[in-house]
């Protein structure tokens, strides 16, 4: 709650959220807790300050009573203060007022003593600086104070910002998918009806962008809840057999060379559809950016630590440029060297948000000219503890067909052969296996 009588403030972009704390004396800055009760009400004191207080005016007495040794109560005082407001950090005005009190009673003490001749005039000299080694530690307190003010403003509005963003790429993804999709079947009703007439090409296009804006929204709203806490609904799943059954599915859609490198047997718990997903958006841009005849492979690798996964699809295609490869995967980026169809820029960034919701990254290494290989690395299932069939002679394994291939896959061993599309010899003197006898 903001200072009763301080207007709300206003920057160039709007309203800032609610006054910040520690905007009222006596205040701590953040991080830093004084072991005692925070006073009720603004301006009041707390107890260690009329304690600091009782401990100055002992100090004092002892400056005046025991004039030799005025040293040690004199730097006591000092100290204390110094300890109290690293604690309390007091705004400016009254700080100054306590300094000024300090300053006076101090100088008044060893005048006594000066006086009385217990100690040189020179022992004066002291009080200045100490004030100034004081004030000194204010100001830089003070704009440590501002500074910290400052980030917490920021990170309230960024935050906000975020908030609002990614509600109306929620809102907007949700609101869209409605009206696309019946656009879209009205469309391809009207392209069934139109087959062999001239304006077929223009329905067709008609059918083509609005199954592209139908992906957009549809990555959109995946993106924006990405990282909802019920985002996955994960499952074991055997990662060699689902690279198998993606390599089936998107091998007809494009004349590539397809392959099947190293399939190692592993189980992964994931959530299937958005995993899908995630392998598709790889398969189709490695589709986008590779030419009739070029290869396109995939791989599964367990990790020597055999606490990761990493499923790899690697193009020959153009490549990309070094200066795009930490941008790859943000929203809308595209690469700016790539020729042909372009497509939505969120790909990536989905491909980004589904590895990281499964406690994974994605990687890329690319060079112009070169190809591209993506690195889709997942974290290992840990194998369960055997139950009591696991003890009975002849015992099948239980759980989901995933879990079972996978645990047939281990018993045959981790080394895999490759495999190829047909029409694909492979590398002379390996071992081949067409995607028929899979």
């Amino acid at each position: 709650m903001r200072p009763e009588g301080t207007p709300p403030r206003q920057a160039a972009h709007g309203w800032l959220p609610p006054w910040p704390r520690h905007t009222h004396w006596p205040h701590r800055p953040p991080g830093l807790r004084w072991p005692l009760h925070r006073p009720r009400f603004p301006g009041h004191l707390a107890w260690v300050d009329v304690a600091w207080a009782a401990f100055s005016v002992v100090n004092l007495v002892a400056i005046v009573v025991f004039s030799h040794w005025e040293t040690v109560p004199f730097h006591f005082i000092w100290i204390s203060l110094t300890l109290l407001y690293g604690f309390r950090v007091w705004s400016t005005k009254p700080t100054a007022w306590v300094l000024a009190v300090v300053m006076i009673t101090t100088f008044t003490a060893i005048g006594w003593d000066v006086f009385h001749g217990a100690q040189s005039a020179d022992e004066l000299n002291e009080v200045p600086l100490m004030a100034a080694m004081f004030w000194m530690m204010v100001w830089h307190a003070q704009r440590r104070l501002a500074a910290d003010n400052e980030r917490d403003l920021v990170s309230e509005e960024n935050a906000r910002l975020l908030a609002t963003q990614r509600r109306f790429l929620q809102d907007a993804s949700h609101q869209l998918r409605t009206p696309i999709t019946i656009a879209l079947g009205h469309a391809e009703l009207l392209a069934g009806d139109l087959a062999g007439r001239a304006e077929a090409r223009d329905i067709e296009v008609v059918v083509g962008e609005l199954t592209r804006l139908r992906r957009l929204g549809e990555r959109l709203l995946m993106i924006a809840a990405s990282e909802d806490p019920g985002f996955l609904r994960p499952e074991p799943v055997a990662l060699d057999r689902f690279t198998m059954e993606a390599f089936r599915k998107w091998m007809p859609t494009a004349r590539r060379r397809w392959s099947l490198g190293r399939l190692d047997p592993v189980l992964v718990t994931a959530d299937r559809e958005r995993l899908v997903l995630a392998v598709d958006a790889l398969l189709e841009n490695a589709v986008r950016h590779t030419a009739e005849g070029e290869e396109i492979r995939l791989e599964v690798v367990r990790g020597r630590d055999g606490e990761t996964a990493r499923m790899i699809v690697a193009d020959a295609g153009e490549g990309i440029l070094p200066p795009e490869l930490d941008r790859i995967f943000d929203r809308f980026r595209s690469g700016s060297q790539l020729g042909g169809t372009r497509g939505t820029g969120l790909g990536l960034a989905l491909v980004r948000a589904v590895a990281r919701a499964h406690g994974g990254e994605v990687r890329v290494h690319s060079a112009p000219g070169e190809g591209s290989v993506f690195e889709l690395v997942l974290p290992v299932a840990r194998p369960a503890a055997p139950g009591p069939a696991a003890a009975v002679p002849g015992a099948q394994p239980r759980g989901t067909p995933d879990a079972r291939r996978a645990a047939r896959s281990d018993a045959l061993g981790a080394g895999s052969r490759p495999a190829y599309a047909s029409g694909d010899p492979g590398p002379p003197g390996a071992g081949r296996t067409t995607v028929e006898e899979l």
